[in-house]
C-alpha cells in the first residue's frame, strides 16, 4: 500500500559559529602529553578541545541532548568529566573522544564537578541541592549526601583526610566525613551565598567567595584525637608548659561541649583579603600547586594573587624580626619578637590584574616548571583568551598570548541568508557580517558592520546588503572584503529587507512607517575606471504603522506588508493600490512568506499562531499553535508548500501548508532561535540562536512517516515522565543525610525488565526441561530437547548461563536502580542462581554486590520466607569462601608486584611507578647556573 503523502526527514548536519558557550567553564587538558596549549570549553551540548597556540579545534567530544554546564579533567590528565543540565556525568576518554561512563543521580544542572587526589572518586553538585560522590572506577554511585538548602555552588576533596568541603547558595559551607556520611561542620560566618572556595597552603587554609568584596581566610586545624584512652592520669595532670593557659582552655571547652566535629577539624576565621570588584565572585581557583589564586566577578577582571610557602613565610618573617630588633636596639626597646607577625596581607600577596576584552564567565590557571603562569578566560561574547604571566618579573605583566575569535560572532545572529548556488552563507550580528562555506563550515570572510536586522545577497552572489537598526543599508563586495557602499535608508531600524522576482531591486520596511523600492544600477566609481553596483532609490509607499516585513509574490504582482497593528496588508505593486487586508492575529506579525505559485501566505506572529491565508480572496485556511512563545522567522521550501518555522521556544518546526500538519520538530538550540535560511534548492536550513551557535540541517533521503514520528514522540514523553516519577523507597531506609546516589531512569526500567525476562525464560526452560526428562522416561529412550532460539544464538549455552550474561550486560553505574525496581518475585530465583554462580566462581565482585544490595533492600521479605532458609545458609557459605579466595589472588598478586619493583629498583637503580621529570627540571636548571660561572670566570 503506497504511502498518501512521503515526506522527507531532515536531520542535524552540523554546528558552528560558536567558540564556547558561556555557560560552563573553561579547564586546560593535557593531550599527547602537553599541559597548558589545550583548554577543553562546553559548546552548546559537545566540549570542544581547542588548541590555543593553533587557534585550531583539535577534538570534540559529542554530547547528546542536553547543555553542558560543568567540566573537570582528571588528575591523571586522561580523562574529562562533562556535567549536562539533566543532571547526567559523562566521563569521556581525552585519547579516543569516547563516553565510557555515564552516571545518572542528579534531578537538575551539575553546577560542580571535583575529582579526589588519585582520580578514583568525582565528587558532582547541583541545583537540586544535593551532593553525590561517585566510584569512577566501579561506574557506580557510592551515596548521596543531603544537607545543603540550595545550588552547590562547589566542591573540594581533601588530600591527606576523607573529608569533603561543599558551600552553597544557601550561606552554608558545609564539611562532610566520607567515612560515615554525615556532615559534621557547618561554617555559618557568611550574609550571603557563597560562589567559590579554594584550599591553599597544603590544605591548612580555606578561602571563600561571597557577593561581597572581601575574599575571607580560615584556618583549618586537624586533630588526631581529643585524648588518648590508654594515656595514664599522670601524664595528663603534669604542670602547665610554657603558653599552656590556651590549649587547657581549649580542651576544657572541648570536654564540656563534647562536639564530634572538634575532633576531626577546627576553622577559625584568620581574616579577609579585599578585591577590587565590588560585585559578587563568579568562580574562585587555585593552580594545581596551590601557589597561586585568582577570582573574578561579574566583569572584565581578573585579580591573581600569590599565596607564600611555609619556607617563604619563615623567611619573611626573619627579615622582619631582624628589621624590628635593629629598630629596638635604636629606641631602646627590649623583645621585639612577640609583637612581630605577618599579615595575611602579606602571606597572600596581590601579584597583578588582567583585563579582558570582555566580561570573564570562567578561568583556568596552570604553573609551568619554569615559573611562567598560564592563565585561559573563557569570556561572555565567543571568545577564548590565554594569557602568560611572568611571576619572577620584578613588576609582574601578563602578556595576551592568542586569541580564538574567528570561529564565530560577539554577539547573537539576527539575520541569515543562503546564496543562490546554495553554497556560501551569510550570517550577521550587531558587530560584523561573516560568510561561510557551508560544506567546510569555514569563516571566509568577515567584515565589520553596525548592528545588523535583515540581509541578502545580491543576484551573482558577488555583493551582500545589510540592513541595520541605524536605518542605513550597506553594500559589501565579497571579493575584497570591503564597504562599497553605505545609504541612509529609513529614519527608523531596517526591519525586512526583500529581493524582487525578476532580481533587479529590491524592497526595504523600516521603522519610519515606510516602505522604500530600491533598484540596483552600475556607477562610475572615482577610483577606478570599472563601474561598480550601487542602489538607486526609486519609489517609497507611505503608511501608518512601523513595517515590520516584507514579502514580493512570486509574479512581482503583489506586496505583502506586515505591520505593528497586528494586520498584514497586501498591495499591488505597479499602482501601490491596497487590495486586501489580513486580520485575525492578537499580536503583531514578525514574519511571513509566500509560496512559490503565489497562492498561499503563512504568517508568523508573537501571539504564538501560523496563520495559513489564501492569496485570492485574503481567508485564513487555518490557524495552528505553532510555539510556545513568539514565532520569530518564517520561510517556504522552494516549489512546495512545506514550510519552517523557528520560534523562541528553541525548536524549529516544519509543516504542511496544504494539510495543515505539523511534519517534524528540529530540536538542537538551548536557547530562542532568532532566523533562519532555506537554501533555494531546498536541501539546506541553516539556522541562528541566543545560545551563539549556528546549526546546518540537512534534508536527507530517509521517508518520515507521520504516524511513526507522532508514536516517537508520545515515548519521548514517556520516557521523560518516567524520570520526574517519584522514587522507589527502599524499606528501613530514613530521609537523612545520606542516601542512595543513582536514580530511576528509562535505561534502569529496561535493564530491570531484560532481567525480569531473562529469569522468565530459565523458569520454562527448567520447566521444559522437567517435561522432557519425564516424556523420555516414559518413552524409555532419549528423545531430542528442542533448544530455545536465544539460547542458540548465545551459542547453545544453558538457561542460568543466559541469566548471568543479561546480568553482565547490565551498566555498572545501573545496577542497583534496576534491582531496586525489580519485583520480589523474581529475586528467590536471582538468589538461587547466585549461589550456583558464586560456586563456581564468576563474576563473584559483581554477583556479592547485588547480593548485598538484594538482602538490604528486601530483608524482611527474605528473613520471613522459610523456603529461602537453605539457600541463604548456602549463600552466606560459598560468599565467604570465594570472597576469602579472591581476596587472596589479590593480596598474593600486590606482593607480587611490590616484588618486582623493588626488584627492578635496586637492579636499574632508578624509581619505579614515579615521575622522574621534576629531577630531571632541578639537574637541568642546576647545570644552566653552572655553566653561567665558568662563564663569569672566563
Amino acid at each position: 500500500m503506497g504511502l498518501t503523502r512521503q515526506y522527507l526527514r531532515y536531520g542535524p548536519a552540523a554546528l558552528f559559529g560558536l567558540v564556547a558557550s558561556a555557560k560552563g567553564n573553561a579547564a586546560f587538558v593535557a593531550l599527547r602529553g602537553e599541559r597548558g596549549r589545550c583548554v577543553a570549553v562546553p559548546a552548546c551540548e559537545h566540549v570542544f578541545v581547542w588548541d590555543t597556540r593553533k587557534g585550531e579545534k583539535v577534538l570534540i567530544l559529542k554530547g547528546l541532548k542536553q547543555e553542558v554546564s560543568c567540566l573537570c579533567p582528571s588528575p591523571d590528565g586522561l580523562h574529562l568529566a562533562v556535567g549536562y543540565e539533566d543532571g547526567s556525568i559523562r566521563v569521556f576518554s581525552l585519547l579516543s573522544g569516547e563516553a565510557n561512563i555515564t552516571f545518572n543521580g542528579h534531578k537538575a544542572a551539575v553546577t560542580a564537578l571535583q575529582y579526589d587526589h588519585l582520580g578514583g572518586q568525582l565528587g558532582g553538585g547541583v541545583k537540586d541541592t544535593d551532593v553525590i560522590v561517585w566510584d569512577v572506577i566501579n561506574e557506580r554511585g557510592l551515596y548521596r549526601l543531603r544537607g545543603h538548602k540550595d545550588a552547590v555552588t562547589q566542591v573540594l576533596f581533601l588530600k591527606e583526610k576523607n573529608l569533603l568541603v561543599t558551600s552553597g547558595k544557601d550561606t552554608l559551607v558545609k564539611w562532610w566525613d566520607l567515612d560515615t556520611q554525615h556532615c559534621f561542620k557547618t561554617l555559618v560566618g557568611h550574609h550571603t551565598e557563597v560562589w567559590g572556595m579554594a584550599l591553599i597552603s597544603e590544605e591548612k587554609r580555606l578561602i571563600t567567595g561571597s557577593a561581597d568584596s572581601e575574599l575571607r581566610v580560615w584556618d583549618i586545624t586537624y586533630i588526631q584525637e581529643v585524648k588518648d584512652p590508654g594515656e595514664p592520669e599522670s601524664k595528663k595532670s603534669k604542670g602547665p608548659s610554657p603558653g599552656a593557659e590556651e590549649n587547657t582552655e581549649e580542651d576544657e571547652t572541648l570536654e564540656l561541649d563534647e562536639r564530634p566535629e572538634e575532633r576531626l577539624v577546627k576553622c577559625s576565621k584568620v581574616g579577609s583579603i579585599m578585591r577590587e570588584g565590588r560585585d559578587r565572585i563568579v568562580s574562585l581557583a587555585t593552580d594545581g600547586t596551590g601557589k597561586i589564586l585568582a577570582c573574578h566577578g561579574t566583569d572584565a577582571v581578573l585579580e591573581v594573587f600569590s599565596v607564600l610557602s611555609e619556607e617563604e613565610v619563615q623567611k619573611k618573617l626573619e627579615k622582619k624580626i631582624k628589621k624590628a630588633k635593629k629598630k629596638a636596639k635604636q629606641n631602646s626597646e627590649e623583645e621585639p619578637e612577640r609583637s612581630v607577625e605577618l599579615s595575611l596581607q602579606e602571606e597572600i600577596q596581590r601579584v597583578t590584574n588582567i583585563r579582558a576584552s570582555s566580561k570573564i564567565k570562567s578561568f583556568d590557571l596552570i604553573l609551568s616548571p619554569k615559573g611562567e603562569l598560564k592563565i585561559v578566560l573563557l569570556l561572555q561574547n565567543n571568545i577564548i583568551e590565554s594569557y602568560n604571566l611572568n611571576l619572577s618579573a620584578q613588576v609582574p605583566q601578563a602578556v595576551c598570548a592568542s586569541k580564538i575569535t574567528i570561529g564565530g560572532h560577539r554577539s547573537d545572529v539576527r539575520t541569515l541568508a543562503f546564496s543562490s548556488d546554495n553554497i556560501a552563507i551569510l550570517s550577521a550580528a550587531a558587530e560584523s557580517v561573516k560568510i561561510w562555506n557551508r560544506s567546510t563550515l569555514q569563516c571566509i570572510r568577515t567584515m565589520v558592520c553596525e548592528y545588523a536586522l535583515c540581509s541578502l545577497f545580491v543576484p551573482g552572489d558577488r555583493q551582500v546588503i545589510v540592513g541595520t537598526k541605524t536605518g542605513k543599508l550597506q553594500l559589501y563586495d565579497l571579493a575584497s572584503g570591503s564597504l562599497m557602499e553605505t545609504l541612509n535608508a529609513h529614519d527608523g531600524a531596517v526591519w525586512s529587507i526583500a529581493l524582487s522576482p525578476d532580481q533587479r531591486g529590491f524592497v526595504t520596511g523600516g521603522a519610519d512607517k515606510c516602505v522604500k523600492f530600491w533598484e540596483f544600477e552600475l556607477v562610475k566609481d572615482e577610483s577606478s575606471v570599472q563601474k561598480r553596483l550601487s542602489m538607486k532609490h526609486v519609489r517609497i509607499l507611505q503608511l501608518d504603522e512601523d513595517v515590520l516585513c516584507v514579502r514580493y509574490s512570486p509574479n512581482q504582482k503583489l506586496l505583502a506588508v506586515s505591520l505593528l497593528d497586528c494586520t498584514v496588508k497586501i498591495f499591488y505593486i505597479d499602482t501601490l493600490k491596497f487590495f486586501l487586508s489580513l486580520y485575525g492575529h492578537k499580536l503583531p506579525v514578525l514574519c511571513m512568506d509566500i509560496s512559490y505559485d503565489g497562492t498561499l501566505i503563512a504568517t508568523g506572529s508573537a501571539d504564538r499562531n501560523v496563520k495559513i491565508w489564501g492569496l485570492d480572496f485574503g481567508d485564513c485556511h487555518r490557524s495552528l499553535f505553532a510555539h510556545d512563545d513568539s514565532v520569530m522567522y518564517l520561510q517556504f521550501v522552494a516549489k512546495s508548500h512545506l514550510f519552517f518555522t523557528a520560534g523562541k521556544d528553541s525548536k524549529i518546526k516544519q509543516w504542511d501548508a496544504d494539510k495543515f500538519e505539523h511534519i517534524q520538530t528540529l530540536e538542537g538550540h538551548h536557547q530562542e532561535v532568532w532566523c533562519l535560511a532555506l537554501s533555494p534548492n531546498g536541501d539546506y536550513v541553516v539556522s541562528a540562536s541566543h545560545d551563539k551557535s549556528l546549526r546546518l540541517w540537512e534534508r536527507t533521503r530517509e521517508p518520515l512517516v507521520l504516524e511513526e514520528e507522532r508514536e516517537m514522540q508520545r515515548e519521548a514523553e514517556y520516557e521523560e515522565s518516567v524520570a520526574k516519577e517519584e522514587q522507589p523507597v527502599v524499606a528501613g531506609e530514613t530521609q537523612g543525610e545520606a542516601g542512595l546516589a543513582g536514580k530511576k531512569t528509562i535505561e534502569t526500567i529496561k535493564a530491570a525488565e531484560r532481567i525480569m525476562e531473562a529469569i522468565e525464560l530459565y523458569r520454562e526452560e527448567m520447566a521444559k526441561l522437567t517435561e522432557h526428562k519425564a516424556i523420555c522416561k516414559a518413552a524409555g529412550k532419549e528423545v531430542p530437547f528442542p533448544v530455545n532460539p536465544i539460547l542458540r544464538a548465545y551459542g547453545d549455552i544453558t538457561p542460568s548461563a543466559y541469566v548471568l550474561e543479561v546480568f553482565k550486560k547490565v551498566k555498572s553505574s545501573e545496577l542497583e536502580e534496576s534491582l531496586l525496581v525489580l519485583p520480589f518475585s523474581y529475586v528467590p530465583d536471582l538468589l538461587r542462581l547466585f549461589n550456583e554462580y558464586i560456586d563456581l566462581g564468576s563474576e563473584v565482585e559483581l554477583l556479592c554486590r547485588a547480593l548485598l544490595f538484594l538482602l538490604k533492600i528486601h530483608f524482611g521479605q527474605i528473613t520471613s520466607n522459610h523456603m529461602l532458609v537453605t539457600v541463604i545458609e548456602n549463600l552466606k557459605k560459598t560468599t565467604i569462601s570465594k570472597v576469602s579466595e579472591a581476596r587472596d589472588v589479590l593480596g598474593f598478586n600486590m606482593a607480587g608486584l611490590q616484588y618486582l619493583k623493588r626488584e627492578i629498583e635496586a637492579k636499574d637503580e632508578v624509581t619505579f611507578f614515579a615521575d622522574a621529570t621534576d629531577r630531571f627540571e632541578e639537574k637541568k636548571r642546576k647545570r644552566k647556573k653552572e655553566g653561567k660561572m665558568v662563564l663569569a670566570v672566563v
